[in-house]
């Protein structure tokens, strides 16, 4: 998955959480660009994300996930790790 196609779904998952038009979505988003983007809207928006791409978020990588660039930076992390190790166990 390229980073252009988990920012589309980190798009959606902005969608889900905070019911907004997806593409107000950018890279340089930050936590201020969206009202709803407080510390519950956080926890939600991880569940939304986690139920996207079927991944896991720890505290730690929660704790980074102050703009959308890092959020495209961890997914991508997490599902290269993921697919890794899917291909290791061939």
């Amino acid at each position: 998955m390229t980073d252009q196609d988990v920012l589309a779904n980190v798009q959606q998952a902005f969608k889900s959480a905070f019911d907004i038009d997806p593409t107000v979505v950018s890279l340089d988003t930050t936590a201020s660009d969206i009202s709803a983007w407080d510390s519950v809207g956080h926890l939600s928006l991880a569940g939304s994300l986690e139920e996207s791409f079927g991944v896991t978020l720890d505290v730690d990588e929660l704790m980074e996930m102050e703009n959308v660039r890092e959020i495209v930076r961890i997914v991508s992390k997490k599902l290269f790790k993921k697919e890794q190790g899917a291909s290791n166990q061939l």
